[in-house]
């Protein structure tokens, strides 16, 4: 991954032009932002353990009823491993490859709040602002801020299961936010504040209450937040129409059909075009893989804010669930695994995955092109390969720092495998 330095300038509102200019030749300059990364050694990793990768990413494959997958790790004093795998589809014998773009799922989260800690930090908007100021129709919400939504703090249920047919059985369809995040809204809140709860309706409401803010779209706030300080040429929100993730080519995103005896793994169904509206601020941003790492590895860094910023953005994380490892908090749009920070999900066609540390810049993004089994195949795959490429040696004139993670290999293969959906052909 090459990283280029990039910078964004945040203008500040300049009052009594004449005064000023009476009283000094110049006006001092607008605080200057820049995101220097870590620096990566240019080589690839090593035969064996780009083996070892390989073999992780094609059992996912088979696992999820995947035809193809894209992956990168980045391990900045050993080398990198980008690469594509697969075919589009079952029986098309179009090779997946690496600049192929796809849709990021809840990656998309951390976007969102980058955009609320953005206007913060410019003075746009409040964090502890109520949710009813900026969304209307959410009286009852009263006493949840828009931070809350951010951190995943403010009780609210989630849309996905009531609506996940209607995603599956018309992709074209473009969603209302607010009639998305009702199906959530609808459902039993749980003690607000205290503890981390999974709402896809939460970021959706987000992403409204910055686009009232703020006068502007989703999109156009990504854009100026997110992705044009970073240089994510190939980042964006959509818009609803329906379409392929852009830019082209784009990877094909697929899902099985169910059946009395599970799911038929050899006739899945194309869902390459969708409405991003299906996602919005929750899971509707389309990527490359590239892009994707250069991301994470920003956002783990809070690269996009000043440093010493507050409040900090990972400061205070909640566990994941009460069954969680203490490893495994959240919090920020994001979950920090050990002491990587990233995001997973799914999105109609496309389960990935997105982790960095934000010490050593380590970084590992991958995307599978089926949806079927949720997120979490996407995830597990993530923390196995970081496993396996935190021990790769260090480069000659390199020197390996000392970091680990608290899982293995095998212990993430293995939840593949017992997750899997789909079997390898046996061998004849």
């Amino acid at each position: 991954m090459h990283l280029r330095s990039s910078r964004r300038l945040r203008a500040a509102l300049v009052g009594a032009v004449g005064l000023a200019l009476a009283l000094t030749a110049c006006t001092p300059a607008p605080p200057e932002f820049s995101y220097t990364p870590p620096e990566q050694v240019d080589a690839k990793l090593p035969d064996d353990v780009t083996g070892q990768l390989q073999a992780a990413v094609e059992q996912a494959m088979v696992a999820t009823g995947s035809s193809g997958a894209i992956v990168g790790v980045w391990v900045p004093w050993s080398g990198e491993w980008v690469t594509g795998l697969g075919t589009q589809a079952l029986g098309d014998d179009t090779k997946v490859t690496k600049d192929m773009s796809f849709r990021v799922a809840d990656v998309t989260r951390m976007m969102t709040c980058d955009v609320l800690y953005g206007m913060a930090d410019d003075g746009k908007i409040k964090l502890d602002a109520p949710v009813p100021k900026y969304v209307s129709g959410v009286a009852d919400l009263s006493d949840i801020t828009l931070l809350d939504l951010c951190n995943g703090t403010s009780g609210i249920g989630s849309s996905e299961s009531a609506v996940k047919p209607y995603w599956l059985n018309t992709p074209e369809r473009v969603w209302a936010p607010l009639q998305l995040a009702s199906f959530g809204l609808g459902a039993q809140r749980s003690a607000a504040h205290t503890a981390y709860r999974d709402s896809d309706a939460g970021y959706l409401m987000l992403g409204m209450a910055l686009e009232r803010a703020s006068g502007m779209s989703a999109s156009q706030l990504i854009s100026k937040y997110v992705t044009t300080p970073l240089e994510l040429d190939s980042t964006s929100l959509p818009s609803d129409a329906a379409a392929a993730p852009a830019p082209s080519p784009a990877l094909k995103g697929a899902y099985l059909p169910s059946g009395e005896d599970g799911y038929d793994c050899t006739a899945p169904i194309d869902i390459t075009k969708s409405s991003a509206s299906i996602g919005f601020t929750d899971s509707g941003a389309v990527s490359t893989i590239t892009d994707l790492g250069r991301y994470v590895q920003a956002e783990a860094r809070q690269a996009l804010r000043e440093k010493d910023a507050t409040p900090a953005r990972f400061g205070a994380p909640l566990p994941s669930s009460a069954k969680a490892p203490a490893w495994y908090q959240a919090t920020g749009g994001a979950f920090l695994v050990g002491s990587m920070i990233g995001q997973f999900g799914w999105t109609p066609g496309y389960a990935t995955a997105a982790y960095s540390d934000p010490a050593t810049g380590f970084t590992v993004a991958v995307t599978l092109n089926n949806s079927t089994a949720g997120g979490s195949p996407a995830a597990y795959l993530a923390w196995e390969l970081a496993a396996i490429a935190s021990k790769s040696p260090a480069a000659e004139g390199q020197t390996a720092p000392d970091f680990g993670l608290p899982f293995t290999a095998e212990q993430y293969g293995q939840a593949i495998a017992d997750g899997a959906i789909c079997q390898a052909p046996a061998a004849e």
